[in-house]
């Protein structure tokens, strides 16, 4: 059995694209954790402005998961079109 350039290629993509959704889920799982966790402390300070710190957070989160669905994107690039 021998290794060609296109099996080493493949390799490449696929090591490529588990490297990318790695990397890609640290930073929003990070973030989303920091910001659910500063709106829950925000809450138990005033409760009175918790409909505005929600709306707030949860824009605040779909902001941080676009970084993590761009690196599925990539990562699904690099599985089905390398």
């Amino acid at each position: 059995m021998e290794i060609t350039g296109a099996d080493l290629i493949r390799a490449a993509a696929l090591l490529g694209a588990g490297l990318s959704m790695g990397f890609g889920a640290i930073g929003p799982g990070v973030g989303e954790g920091i910001v659910g966790g500063s709106a829950c402390e925000a809450i138990g300070r005033n409760p009175r402005e918790a409909g505005l710190l929600t709306r707030t957070m949860l824009v605040g989160q779909a902001v941080s998961e676009s970084t993590g669905i761009y690196s599925l994107v990539v990562a699904l690039l690099l599985i089905f079109v390398v």
